[in-house]
This record gives structure tokens, sequence and C-alpha cells, in this order.
């Protein structure tokens, strides 16, 4: 579909609050459509709706490229366990920092057809909706971090 803008650190509305989805129509659909687009062409493993300018509980997930996930209108049910490691965003360009997050996350969302479901994941995955379901609230990695913030080149 399309290549949409990514918002960056700075933007105020990477800091609001989104709205839930109440119904999918075919402009949310072609919007969802390029999220995953943009993703895919900055590298990405995770996209919000806030990071293309979209206040809705909307995002999309691929941590292998093969396995794509839609979450919208997603809701952390449980979390478990600790992970502390390298974290980046497409908001933030060129940086990363180091994060702790738990290892393991179950969430509840509504798929493309807004039918609800489960998901469970660990390290990279676990990881990516935490990040991802954050950014629906204001948040960004950049308020977790332990430490300075990292030009990529930097260990």
């Amino acid at each position: 579909m399309a290549i949409r803008n990514i918002r960056e650190l700075g933007d105020e509305v990477l800091r609001k609050h989104c709205k839930p989805v109440k119904e999918m129509t075919p402009r949310l659909r072609g919007i969802i459509e390029d999220m995953f687009d943009t993703m895919y062409d900055a590298y990405g493993v995770g996209l919000a709706g806030p990071q293309v300018g979209i206040l809705k509980r909307v995002v999309v997930i691929d941590v292998d490229g093969e396995h794509p996930f839609v979450l919208i209108n997603p809701e952390i049910l449980e979390t478990d366990g600790s992970q502390t490691g390298s974290e980046g965003c497409l908001s933030v360009p060129g940086k990363h920092a180091v994060v702790t997050r738990p290892n393991y996350v179950k969430v509840k969302a509504q798929d493309i057809d807004m039918n609800w479901f489960e998901l469970e994941g660990t390290e990279l995955l676990a990881r990516a909706i935490q990040h991802e379901c954050d950014h629906l609230d204001g948040i960004l990695y950049v308020d977790k971090k332990e430490g300075p913030l990292l030009d990529n080149e930097e260990e």
C-alpha cells in the first residue's frame, strides 16, 4: 500500500493516549496494511498507531519476518520474569538504550476482524508487545532506559 512517515521523538503525538478502536473500517484496514509496509521498510519489528500519527489502539508486530500480528485494543493480562537488554525504536532513529522488561507477557487483543484472542510471548516478542503497548499510552522506551541513550554504533 504505502509507506507512512514515522513520527520521531519530540513530536507531541507520541505522548498522547490512544482511543479504543470501536469498529473495523476499510480506512483502518488500509492504515494497518500501511503500518506493516512502513515497519518492514524501516527494518522494525513493531509499530504502533501514534508512530504514524494515528491515535488509535492499534499495533503491528513481526519479530521474525514470518509471524505478523495485529493487536487492536491490546490489554496486557500477565507478565513474569525479567530480561535486560538493548532496545531501540523507529521513533528514536539511530539510538538504543538498556531497558529491563518482563521476559514473558500474555496479551488480550482483537485481530483485524475484531475477534478477541490471546497471545503469549517470551524474549523479543514479549519485549516488542510491551514496547508497542507502551506507545498507546504515550510512553517511550527512553522513559524506562537504564543509563544513557547510545548511538547504534556504540556498545
